[in-house]
């Protein structure tokens, strides 16, 4: 699911860059709201733990319970205080992950001839820029690990992770 809407969102980008050709304005609107619902699913998806209808039923629930959000944000600034090492631990290795899936990104958009082997083979528009191979690229892994990552650390924060997704990825 979460490659899926990442293709989604991938070729969505490829094509308001004219990856394909020329683009109307209301076709890159309508573009931009599929890639944008995508990535709402995304959030959604993964918010829920591979459920959708969970994930919005949890934001409708947020809005809806006072006394819950109250509890929730209690029980996020207990996790920050005393779990600050391990807070600072994984947003460090996020920053380095998302550092490095970047930089491979751009290695792969100025370095190699990727981009034009796809213009030869007329794949893509003759007219394409790098930018079509980093927004590609960048929508398959650097967003969705992005979401996936901060939705993950905000279940972690409100002690709302289950405890085997918790204990094999923040607990560490």
């Amino acid at each position: 699911m979460i490659l899926a809407l990442g293709l989604v969102a991938a070729f969505g980008r490829a094509i308001q860059l004219k990856a394909f050709g020329p683009v109307s304005p209301l076709s890159h609107t309508l573009l931009e709201i599929v890639i944008e619902s995508s990535r709402i699913l995304l959030f959604l998806y993964v918010l829920g733990l591979s459920n959708i209808r969970s994930g919005f039923l949890k934001i409708l629930h947020l809005f809806t319970n006072k006394p819950g959000r109250r509890q929730t944000w209690h029980t996020a600034i207990r996790t920050i205080r005393g779990r600050w090492l391990a807070l600072l631990i994984n947003l460090g290795v996020f920053a380095c992950i998302a550092f490095l899936f970047n930089l491979f990104i751009d290695h792969i958009a100025y370095q190699t001839c990727l981009l034009l082997t796809l213009k030869d083979h007329q794949v893509v528009d003759q007219q394409s820029s790098a930018w079509t191979v980093i927004l590609f690229f960048k929508n398959l892994s650097v967003i969705p690990f992005t979401i996936v990552f901060e939705v993950l650390f905000l279940l972690w924060l409100t002690n709302r992770l289950p405890k085997s997704v918790a204990y094999s990825s923040f607990s560490k």
